[in-house]
């Protein structure tokens, strides 16, 4: 099977915002086949059932596979985890810029559309990705950086802390994302 990157966007996020489309140009003049999907989002829309079923669209593809490198931000890091799980699916890597679980207090709305994608079994996505790579910052207007770390040292095998870079997002200066060119086979 041919390598593969995916990049997921957070809640009320979009495809087409920070430095997503960044990564995927970057990804495509590199020859990789390159997926951005498009979530649905807002309160009556975003959550983990709608999440999960187009990403099992892409995984029933045959799409998601041993050979796939999956980048997520903010929510999409957990809500990755637990498809991974829930769907007994091996990738080569994770990288998770900003991810938490079990996280509450951003705002209502925030609160009500990440709550389905939090789960218990966290510590399981390791068996199902051969690396994991967590991205996180100090001063996150959104989530703590003690959300953050816990998130990063329970699952990752590498720890990357990025000082004063937000959300890492376009709010915080991050229409490109340099940092995360190392981390990408």
């Amino acid at each position: 099977m041919k390598e593969n990157y995916f990049i997921i966007h957070g809640s009320f996020g979009s495809p087409y915002s920070n430095w997503f489309p960044w990564l995927a140009d970057f990804l495509l003049k590199e020859g990789k086949e390159v997926y951005v999907p498009d979530f649905p989002v807002g309160v009556n829309l975003q959550n983990y059932s709608n999440w999960n079923q187009l990403l099992e669209y892409y995984w029933k593809l045959g799409l998601i596979h041993e050979h796939t490198t999956i980048i997520a931000h903010s929510i999409g890091p957990v809500f990755v985890c637990k498809f991974l799980v829930e769907h007994h699916q091996k990738i080569k890597k994770l990288i998770s810029v900003c991810g938490f679980n079990n996280y509450f207090g951003i705002n209502e709305e925030y609160d009500t559309v990440n709550k389905t994608m939090y789960f218990q079994n966290l510590k399981e996505v390791k068996n199902y990705c051969k690396e994991i790579v967590c991205f996180y910052t100090e001063n996150d207007p959104y989530v703590t950086y003690e959300a953050s770390y816990e998130f990063a040292c329970t699952i990752s095998s590498f720890k990357v802390n990025l000082p004063d870079a937000g959300h890492i997002n376009s709010e915080s200066g991050y229409n490109s994302f340099l940092e995360i060119v190392n981390y990408l086979d």
